[in-house]
């Protein structure tokens, strides 16, 4: 029996795996060929209002166990998805589409946030102090916030959860997690892991559905409910935080992306084109993350972009099975529509294409990888891209470099490339992003902060800071 055929296709709620109420299922896609993978259960209002019940109900016993024991649970939970980290990375394949080689990355990036969050759930600490004025005792506490609301999105199917998941139980929130409906198997084969493990019912609840805004509107209203986590779409993001005004929630919020990478006159030419290839075709461009915006000194401009457009011309597309290909499809149609209404913006408005620029035919959702040059300030350079595709634009000083930057109303991650360290740290200081990686592609690390300012959202995911979206503050003042 393989993998895909034991991974569970029904809601999570209590402990026990279930049918939606009235049996309704839907397909989720291999995105490189349009066949179904699998029927999934497709949940309503009534079985997410079961799910937070279950939440609710397990929230009081979880939150009074051990610290060390919801540690070695996590710990335990590292150990299960490493020793089947390919059955992992085969099923984010076969459901998101990216290369097996990506989605192994994927699999050690989602199981570290399991061990680093094991490490910080016996490190919840508060302080004691007295007054100013001598005549109390200040005792400050951390207490795990409560039920959890979270909705992840289909690009990391394995990581969003876990980059969520481990830092409740460490903290000791339940939860019902919706993950997106075109990546839903990973997030179930994961619950079932932790179940294995020894997760206790109803810590952990999840519900699939098409139908997102039926099922989860009656929880953003329901006062047992105290925390909300969403990554996905800024437009989104804002429709749900008015909703979740009502109740006060605790909200955070991983939003979209326009992310600069800026190369500047003194920048290894070499090391710049790698790390742009990884910024920008890691998840086939797919993340919020992406480099979607190449800023690139005027003098450096001609030798990056021909290097550049080279290195992107030489990567081949196809199925993510296949052990040679690097490039894999876009999720859905949907998507695939949208990359190609911008590259036809922007090059009926002047840009020049390098390479790439069209949809490949045949069965899939595939584009070409594609770079762009002579762009100017059109919809390519403003919206989130999500796609295999690279404007280039150039600029003379590094005030302007900077300025280019932060014309965006996203905050989320940039990159800069130079060999002057004096340059770097007033670039880096200028830059109005959550995130900067400097002279690499990649700025995500378990063991970092990840998030955005401005319309790309606040709150942190990772490092020291991500179990505190978790915890709640209490002082306790006594007198001597």
């Amino acid at each position: 029996m393989n993998f895909l055929e034991t991974v569970p296709t029904g809601l999570l709620i209590g402990g026990e795996w279930r049918e939606a109420d009235d049996a309704s299922r839907f397909v989720v896609e291999d995105p490189a060929t349009g066949d179904p993978l699998a029927y999934v259960a497709d949940a309503g209002a009534a079985e997410m209002a079961a799910a937070l019940d279950e939440a609710a109900k397990a929230q009081e016993a979880w939150a009074a166990t051990a610290p060390r024991w919801r540690s070695e649970l996590l710990r335990a939970a590292y150990e299960e998805v490493v020793r089947r980290a390919e059955d992992f990375a085969l099923l984010i394949t076969l459901e998101m589409g990216k290369p097996l080689a990506e989605s192994r990355g994927e699999v050690r990036y989602g199981a570290e946030f399991l061990r680093w969050f094991a490490e910080e759930a016996v490190r919840i600490g508060g302080r004691w102090s007295q007054s100013p004025e001598g005549t109390t005792r200040l005792l400050t506490m951390k207490e795990p916030v409560g039920p959890t609301l979270m909705i992840t999105p289909w690009n990391f199917p394995l990581a969003m959860a876990t980059r969520k998941i481990a830092p409740a139980i460490a903290a000791g929130c339940t939860m019902v997690l919706k993950p997106a409906e075109q990546t839903p198997l990973t997030s179930l084969a994961f619950a079932e892991l932790l179940r294995s493990v020894g997760l206790p019912a109803g810590v952990l609840n999840v519900v699939t559905t098409t139908r997102a805004a039926e099922a989860i509107t009656p929880l953003l209203q329901d006062s047992r409910l105290r925390k909300l986590t969403f990554t996905g779409s800024t437009a989104v993001g804002k429709r749900l935080m008015a909703q979740a005004s009502d109740q006060l929630l605790r909200v955070s919020m991983e939003l979209g992306g326009n992310a600069p990478l800026l190369v500047f006159a003194d920048a290894n030419i070499d090391r710049a084109v790698e790390g742009a290839m990884i910024a920008k075709m890691r998840n086939v461009g797919q993340a919020c993350t992406a480099a979607n915006r190449l800023l690139v000194h005027e003098s450096v401009a001609a030798e990056f972009g021909a290097r550049f457009a080279a290195a992107m011309a030489a990567q081949r597309m196809g199925r993510g099975t296949d052990p040679d290909v690097q490039v894999g499809p876009l999720i859905d149609e949907r998507a695939r529509e949208k990359v190609a209404r911008l590259v036809s913006d922007a090059a009926a408005h002047g840009a020049q294409v390098l390479t790439g620029g069209s949809v490949r035919t045949g069965a899939g959702y595939f584009f070409e990888p594609t770079v762009l040059t002579e762009v100017g300030d059109h919809a390519i350079t403003r919206e989130e891209l999500f796609g295999p595709v690279a404007p280039i634009s150039t600029f003379v000083s590094d005030d302007e470099a900077v300025a280019m930057a932060n014309a965006t109303e996203y905050g989320l991650a940039s990159y800069v490339f130079s060999e002057n360290m004096s340059r770097i740290l007033n670039v880096v200081e200028g830059l109005q992003f959550g995130m900067v990686g400097v002279n690499q592609g990649v700025v995500s690390n378990a063991a970092a902060p990840f998030g955005g300012i401005k319309h790309s959202g606040f709150g942190r995911e990772g490092g020291a800071e991500g179990i505190e979206e978790y915890l709640a503050t209490k002082y306790v003042g006594i007198a001597p």
